[in-house]
């Protein structure tokens, strides 16, 4: 007896939805691609549930005769290619003819369409794959498809959808991504009743993307065109100095199709490599254009990869007309300063140890200056100590912590600190110690940063960290997936030093910043903060910031209040032992080095001193 066997179709089309109806967002964008290739110049989204519920798609497009209707529904049923030679020259956005059974497998389906000259259309009604009825129906030319009670027959995938609040800044993103594609058609999108995008027939890309991405962005936008050899390239890109912390800004598409392309994604960022800082991003909106033949959109069945057939002709292209793009516009506001970003490394801290008990550390105004100790360290006053090379032997218990061993160092706190004698400055931010085993090396920025990276955790941790009120809220316009991120975390936000307030569909106000940053970057540090926890990164519950984010705090902070005034750096030096992990800095740096005296003996070719005291090995 055969064990093999022919799956039916209502199985073999609930396993194609699983590649090509992944989440409610992934219907809408079947419908619309649908929608466009029908020649459709208006185009009506409507959800109910972030579309768990209810999705509707209604269009003006040619319409479908009665028999075209049942067919659609039929596994591999296209009108869009013929031969598998078509698949060498796709100038559709659909082709595969597997969308359409694919929901009408997982959900209540209705089909409503009426072609050209008919003088009634014909309505389809499947339920789970299986179909209900075929009758007349009357509506204007165009098609109106409905799902409802999506996955209600397949529980299992119902269970892995996300919250309302996702699903629908998903499904939001797919169709405003279309409608920057498309700014020729008319787009409106419609949540729970309410209208929430309309945009008609655009004259322009800049319109278009004002109206979807914010007109504070399309400001900072300059054109981009040029042409090459049936290479043809297009679009809006930032202005120099203007970076993103995630690609999410970085959209491209190929032949008016959305995708995902490493090509373009890669020739974006090596154009603008010496215009922004390592590890951001550009904001781009491009278009190429070529020959349908020298791409392969047949890749994925989401058809969001694309693999071009000279990759790079393709990127070389793409480099140079971003670059000459570039070079006739000025920098980000025309003159105006430029806030930078902050692109300090990683940090490297030791989470999840139990932190020791220690003094309550200063307020963050006071950056490097420690509060007076109860004994005094005597870091400035053993003057009469002796050098490596004779005099009164050095106590054992005065050695100087090192590099190698710094957390032993802290046990002794302040009185750690009492054993360097601070000889004075070095050029390019180094002070100079002498210990009982030799010298010390410190450097001042990457222990302030020490010092300040482990002020900010233990803030974070406890939530007790203070909030500078703006006088003036600053703005914030998102696209409905930042936003809703950013809506899911406020409350995580508050307790960690960030006042923002919703203020109407996808747009905030930043009524408040941590009092570690600076009033003119709150923007960019919470774009960033999103773009983070976007990524995943960064969580939106637990322990919003994230080291990375702390760390770059630091390094501001530490670069804006880095002295080398004897006191400030005799303070640093004891907040740093104190630290619990004072040797390295939050990205990875020494903080300080020691040259052991036994080092510079035998790199000056000294012969060691007969009974020269022991000065014991450096700590």
């Amino acid at each position: 007896m055969s064990v093999i066997r022919i799956l039916p179709d209502r199985v073999a089309n609930q396993i194609a939805a699983g590649e090509v109806v992944e989440r409610p967002a992934s219907i809408v964008k079947e419908l619309v691609e649908n929608s466009l290739d029908a020649g459709a110049t208006r185009v009506e989204v409507e959800f109910h549930q972030g579309g768990r519920a209810y999705i509707s798609v209604e269009d003006n497009g040619r319409g479908m005769s009665r028999d075209d209707a049942l067919l659609c529904l039929e596994r591999h049923a296209t009108s869009k290619i013929r031969e598998a030679s078509d698949l060498d020259r796709v100038q559709t956005f659909g082709f595969r003819g597997e969308a359409l059974p694919s929901m009408a497998s997982v959900s209540r389906f209705t089909l409503q369409t009426r072609e050209a000259g008919a003088e009634i259309g014909t309505e389809v009604l499947v339920n789970g794959g299986r179909t209900v009825h075929v009758r007349e129906c009357g509506r204007p030319v165009g098609t109106r498809v409905m799902v409802s009670h999506l996955f209600n027959s397949v529980p299992a995938r119902r269970k892995f959808l996300k919250s309302d609040a996702t699903e629908a800044a998903h499904l939001i993103h797919h169709t405003r991504l279309y409608a920057l594609g498309n700014p020729h058609v008319s787009f409106t999108l419609i949540e729970d009743g309410r209208v929430i995008f309309r945009s008609p027939e655009c004259a322009s890309l800049g319109e278009r993307v004002a109206e979807v991405f914010g007109r504070s962005l399309a400001a900072e936008l300059v054109a981009l065109e040029a042409l090459e050899d049936g290479l043809r390239l297009g679009g809006l890109i930032s202005r120099p100095g203007l970076s993103r912390a995630t690609r999410h800004e970085m959209i491209t598409f190929v032949n008016r199709r959305p995708v995902d392309s490493r090509t373009l994604a890669y020739a974006l960022l090596e154009s603008y490599h010496a215009l922004i800082p390592k590890g951001r991003y550009p904001a781009a909106f491009v278009f190429l254009e070529l020959d349908p033949a020298a791409v392969d959109v047949n890749v994925h069945p989401a058809k969001r990869e694309v693999r071009f057939r000279e990759e790079s002709r393709v990127r070389g292209f793409t480099i140079r007309a971003v670059m000459e793009a570039l070079q006739r516009v000025g920098p980000r506001g025309a003159g105006a300063p430029v806030v930078p970003a902050p692109t300090f490394p990683a940090a490297a801290p030791q989470v999840g140890r139990p932190e020791p008990e220690r003094p309550q550390p200063p307020e963050l105004g006071e950056v490097c200056v420690a509060p007076a100790p109860t004994q005094p360290p005597e870091v400035e006053h053993r003057h009469a100590r002796p050098s490596a090379g004779g005099g009164q032997p050095a106590p054992r218990n005065e050695r100087s912590p090192s590099a190698q061993e710094g957390p032993k160092a802290m046990r002794g706190g302040d009185s750690a600190a009492g054993v360097w004698r601070h000889l004075g400055g070095v050029e390019g931010g180094y002070s100079v110690f002498e210990s009982g085993g030799g010298l010390i090396l410190l450097d001042r920025r990457a222990a302030a940063e020490r010092v300040w990276f482990e002020r900010l955790l233990a803030q974070y941790r406890s939530g007790r960290v203070e909030t500078q009120r703006l006088l003036l809220p600053v703005p914030l316009e998102l696209d409905p997936l930042d936003a809703a991120v950013l809506a899911e975390a406020l409350e995580n936000l508050r307790g960690r030093g960030l006042e923002i307030e919703p203020f109407g569909r996808d747009f905030f106000r930043i009524e408040g910043v941590p009092v570690f940053l600076d009033t003119g970057e709150a923007e960019d540090f919470v774009r960033d903060l999103i773009g983070l926890m976007r990524g995943g990164q960064v969580g939106t519950r637990a322990g919003a910031l994230h080291d990375e984010e702390l760390a770059r705090a630091a390094a501001r902070r530490a670069a804006a209040r880095t002295g080398s005034a004897e006191e400030l750096v005799r303070a640093l030096v004891v907040d740093l032992l104190r630290c619990q992990t004072p040797h390295l800095s939050p990205a990875g740096r020494p903080t300080f080095i020691e040259i052991a005296a036994g080092e510079m003996a035998r790199r000056f070719h000294k012969t060691p001193v007969p009974n020269a005291p022991d000065l014991g090995p450096a700590r």
